[in-house]
């Protein structure tokens, strides 16, 4: 039953600061799915790369398992 009750809540909530494999990020939007939560995440730009960039920001949509705090 505990994996029920913390399913209810999630993890992370919106503007905070995480970390996952590739880089650092912030919680843009989650959603609840049946069994797990998922959350968009906008990663922070690092450095310009030799080539230039094609946009100002990449959003990506992560699990939550896939997170961690920095």
């Amino acid at each position: 039953m505990s994996t029920v009750v913390d399913l209810k809540i999630p993890k992370f909530c919106k503007g905070q600061k995480v970390e996952f494999i590739g880089g650092l990020g912030t919680i843009i939007k989650y959603f609840h799915n049946s069994e797990y939560w998922s959350y968009l995440v906008e990663m922070e730009m690092g450095s310009e790369p030799e080539m230039g960039r094609i946009s100002c920001e990449t959003t990506i949509l992560l699990f939550e398992t896939d997170i961690i705090f920095p």
